[in-house]
């Protein structure tokens, strides 16, 4: 699986990695997942899944993205057995991205202190410019 993270809201996303190359073209469609389970506005997620037109790999320089990016590789671990042992299977990745979502984050802490709630305050901020 691949876990991805924003950097300005840590949000996080899973998503199945195989297969790899198709990684970047396969990624909006798991945001935009991601973003209605979260409750965003439609007009939002079209305006931020129009904005991924072209994809750029680097390594983050962010020490608390990489941070966050350790505790939600735990935490996950965690609720992929939880989810495996109540229901049978480990697909429900969407459901653990939300969870991972309310994890408070210390390099949020200056504003709203989960990636969650980042979220909903940069919607809130985009829908008022």
């Amino acid at each position: 699986m691949a876990l991805l993270v924003s950097e300005k809201t840590l949000l996080p996303v899973l998503m199945p990695l195989a297969p790899a190359a198709t990684l970047a073209r396969r990624f909006p469609a798991h945001l935009a997942l991601v973003l209605k389970e979260h409750g965003v506005p439609s007009e939002f997620v079209a305006q931020e899944i129009w904005r991924m037109d072209k994809v750029q790999y680097a390594k983050t320089a962010n020490r608390s993205v990489l941070g966050i990016l350790n505790e939600f590789v735990k935490q996950a671990e965690f609720w992929l057995a939880a989810y495996a042992h109540e229901k049978d299977d480990d697909d429900d990745l969407l459901a653990i991205s939300a969870k991972l979502a309310e994890t408070p984050c210390s390099s949020l802490y200056k504003g709203p202190v989960s990636p969650d709630k980042a979220l909903h305050q940069l919607v809130k901020a985009g829908a008022q410019t």
